[in-house]
């Protein structure tokens, strides 16, 4: 297991220069990749996901993985009495995220390093959990879920979205010639049949979307 920590680690690292690029699709290169990877645009879900945090939000919160937080800091400016933590395993996206944070003047948030897995918090500590493109990366996905909804409060908001296996056979190609070799994304990957089963198991409610090979998600613990 920590040889494939590890390699993820790494295979952030490597890409801490271009990863904003990809996702945000800014460029040339990186909206013609997005249109072969994945056939669409974040903005087809990325508000609707947004949206799930209420524009008023005032408790706390976890933000795991915050990678750059290219997509969330925009909706973490208007939160301004939320108690944000931000923790990810890869220093160098903690450290983007930092900067991006000072540089917006957004000053609710701490950045912490550590492992979705073990996370370093008390059960019930946060009113709501956020989990943007990281259940795909993570290599122990089960704990990932456990841990996610331990920290939560009961009636608190469970939150993200990921890659799902089976919806689109380019985007299910990409992912296991490219993104697995390089560390990006790591196996076993779900089905969009296998995750309401799995929500199920932890969450009173569920609401459930798909997006050609997202899913995207709001649970009420």
């Amino acid at each position: 297991m920590k040889d494939i920590e590890n390699k993820i680690k790494d295979a952030y690292k490597e890409s801490k220069h271009i990863y904003d690029d990809v996702l945000t699709a800014n460029s040339f290169w990186s909206k013609a990749y997005n249109k072969l990877a994945w056939g669409m645009k974040d903005e087809d879900y990325v508000p609707t996901l947004l949206s799930f945090i209420p524009n008023d939000f005032n408790g706390k919160m976890l933000d795991v993985p915050v990678g750059t937080a290219v997509f969330t800091s925009s909706k973490y400016k208007t939160i301004k009495n939320a108690d944000i933590t931000a923790l990810d395993y890869s220093t160098d996206m903690l450290s983007q995220a930092e900067k991006r944070f000072k540089d917006l003047k957004i000053n609710n948030i701490k950045c912490v390093q550590g492992d979705v897995s073990n996370l370093p918090f008390e059960t019930g500590s946060f009113d709501l959990v956020l989990s943007m493109n990281g259940f795909h990366a993570f290599p122990n996905k089960e704990t990932a879920f456990k841990e996610t909804a331990r920290v939560l409060k009961k009636d608190g908001i469970f939150c993200g979205c990921f890659y799902i296996s089976g919806e689109r056979k380019t985007t299910d190609f990409i992912v296991t010639k490219v993104l697995m070799p390089k560390g990006w994304f790591t196996p076993p990957f779900y089905t969009k049949d296998e995750v309401p089963k799995i929500l199920d198991k932890l969450y009173t409610k569920m609401e459930i979307y798909i997006m050609k090979s997202i899913v995207y998600f709001r649970c009420i613990k």
